[in-house]
């Protein structure tokens, strides 16, 4: 699922909640995400917070994206809707794990 535009958001919160979780690669999202003046990875990441639906977010090398985008991704790495990992496998690791099955 790509994630390139505002209108492909509510196709991509749908298919998180339907498949219990959504992964994208950085190459599934648009220039635009990784440039943080757009305001368009603010609003993708905070429509999933909003409706607790989960994404994970490949992206092998945050020091592309400089360091505005590194400390975005530090400050996600406890959030329980939105997550990023350097590789897949992290990835489809933490979407399997169930937090409310743990409790």
């Amino acid at each position: 699922m790509e994630i390139l535009a505002l209108g492909d958001i509510p196709n991509a919160l749908s298919a998180s909640v339907e498949g219990g979780g959504l992964m994208v690669d950085e190459k599934q999202l648009s220039a635009d995400f990784f440039d943080l003046r757009t305001g368009f990875a603010g609003e993708v990441l905070q429509r999933f917070v909003n409706y607790r639906a989960r994404l994970a977010i490949v992206v092998a090398d945050s020091a592309a994206y400089g360091g505005r985008f590194s400390e975005l991704i530090h400050e996600h790495r406890t959030n329980r809707s939105v997550r990023f990992f350097m590789s897949a496998q992290l990835a489809r690791q933490w979407l399997a794990y169930d937090p409310i099955a743990k409790c």
